[in-house]
């Protein structure tokens, strides 16, 4: 993906999900990580570039976060009409950015540790990047822990438990199965990308 269509799509994402959202204070929750992450994407670029599969993938995670933060996860308009078909009890949306949440950054910590020369390719490093994910997604449920208790009911359309009792729990499940289908199906074609971006200098 070329730069300008990624910087594009990223702005014309980000000034839709700014215009009315249903409840400002989330809004500003959720799209805080997606403007860090595109802070640091912009400091590393040249001194650091990712493979585009990289800067794919973060896009997409800044969508997500940014369409949850414009209607907050509990209430985007797809995931309450898929509710009847699917058979859910909930808009499971939060779900979606949660899967998220291990899928792309596996692929992120994967690149790193590869790069950097950490590990070597091989089982313990795909261990340490699925426990790295998981990791992360439990340090993100204690900020969303933290929010909640700084801002009283305020945060409760952040944290978007919706009344499920095993929210917390569900929310790292799914994130430590978004890190294992990504590097199950994505590690072959980041390795590709590694050896082009190697060539390339």
């Amino acid at each position: 993906m070329g730069r300008l269509l990624w910087l594009g799509v990223f702005l014309a994402v980000f000034i839709w999900s700014a215009i009315g959202p249903l409840d400002r204070f989330t809004w500003f929750l959720e799209v805080v990580p997606a403007l860090i992450g595109f802070a640091v994407l912009a400091a590393t670029e040249r001194r650091f570039p990712l493979t585009s599969l990289v800067y794919g993938l973060i896009l997409i995670h800044c969508v997500i976060l940014m369409v949850g933060g414009h209607y907050t996860y509990a209430e985007v308009p797809l995931f309450d009409w898929l509710k009847e078909p699917m058979g859910w009890e909930r808009n499971n949306y939060d779900k979606l950015g949660h899967f998220a949440q291990g899928f792309i950054p596996a692929i992120i910590a994967r690149e790193l540790v590869l790069r950097l020369g950490v590990m070597k390719k091989g089982h313990w490093c795909n261990f340490f990047v699925v426990c790295f994910c998981l990791a992360f997604s439990a340090f993100y449920e204690l900020i969303e822990w933290w929010v909640a208790i700084a801002t009283g009911e305020g945060a409760e359309a952040f944290l978007g438990t919706q009344g499920y009792v095993w929210d917390t729990q569900s929310d790292m499940g799914f994130a430590l199965l978004g890190a294992i289908v990504a590097l199950l199906s994505l590690s072959r074609w980041h390795d590709r990308q590694l050896a082009q971006l190697a060539a390339r200098g």
